[in-house]
């Protein structure tokens, strides 16, 4: 029988392993990976594995649950041996109970700003899957891929500056710098904070529009680099002004003339390279099993909240 990671009911709750920390601010995703491993199997080292890893995910982690009923994994991300299922009868034939090689897995993709509630998790989680380059299971919000040809089409500019933002509050730190920049250029503003919400595939022709984008983060955390850079500026064909994490190290994700920072930027990095963007779930789970086998299996991380705040 091949070997399984589960992801089953918490055995301290209801069968959901989507919790709510803060009404309408933060969803995370609690993992509980169960290895169908004997005993005798377990131990520090990665085991090596023949048969196909299945992952059963108990809950998807986004409203809208595509069909994963194929080789999906192989399929869509060239990623072999790995079987994701929501079949849920597969959790009554693992001994959930059993200490050897069950593990926990904590995943996140939002900022230590907006996630609380962490310290009731200490000595818990094995592994974290975060947008963090230190996390043990690297999920980032994007990437920048090779291109195949050098040609590179620019969209047509009809505005200088746009700007899409949700949540608009006034002591955030972008809030501050738009305030600043509005007195001396016109930005044009989207989203559900100027009323202006915009469809899913309204968002990239609109700001596409724009020779430059705002691309503002909702805090300043290493590594937290979100969708307004890859896809609501780079995949849109603007000049990303940043506002998050150093330029250090926005220059381990993009190159350092991809973005504004002071007074440089340029489109030559657009030859070179193509936006790579991470926002189907089903690529983000099928990438345990790529890091499956390196995984340590005597890591525990005894106290979580000052792991994601340092």
């Amino acid at each position: 029988m091949p070997r399984a990671l589960l992801l089953p009911r918490p055995p301290w709750g209801r069968p959901s392993v989507k919790v709510v920390v803060t009404a309408g601010v933060f969803v995370t995703f609690l993992w509980n990976l169960r290895c169908f491993l004997n005993p005798s199997e377990v131990s520090r080292e990665a085991p090596k594995h023949i048969e196909p890893l299945v992952v059963l995910v108990w809950e998807w982690p986004s409203k809208q649950v595509p069909n994963i009923s194929r080789d999906i994994c192989s399929e869509l991300y060239g990623i072999a041996g790995c079987r994701l299922t929501m079949e849920r009868q597969l959790l009554g034939r693992a001994h959930v109970g059993a200490p050897p090689g069950q593990n926990w897995v904590w995943v996140s993709l939002e900022s230590p700003s907006n996630t609380k509630a962490l310290a009731g998790w200490n000595q818990t989680f094995n592994w974290v899957m975060t947008y963090r380059r230190d996390s043990d299971i690297f999920i980032p919000y994007g990437k920048l891929v090779p291109n195949r040809s050098a040609t590179v089409n620019i969209p047509t500019k009809t505005n200088l500056v746009s700007w899409v933002i949700s949540n608009y509050r006034r002591t955030q730190k972008r809030a501050e710098v738009y305030k600043n920049l509005s007195k001396y250029l016109h930005v044009n503003i989207y989203g559900k904070a100027n009323k202006k919400p915009l469809c899913k595939d309204c968002l990239l022709p609109t700001t596409s529009k724009s020779k430059f984008y705002l691309a503002f983060e909702n805090s300043i955390h290493q590594d937290y680099i979100t969708e307004k850079l890859w896809r609501n500026s780079l995949m849109a064909g603007t000049v990303p002004v940043v506002l998050g994490p150093p330029r250090a190290n926005y220059e381990q994700f993009v190159p350092a003339d991809s973005f504004i920072h002071v007074d440089d930027f340029g489109f030559a990095w657009q030859k070179r390279y193509s936006v790579k963007l991470y926002a189907d779930w089903r690529e983000r789970i099928c990438t345990i099993c790529t890091v499956y086998p390196s995984l340590r299996r005597d890591r525990v991380y005894p106290d979580l909240e000052s792991w994601f705040n340092t």
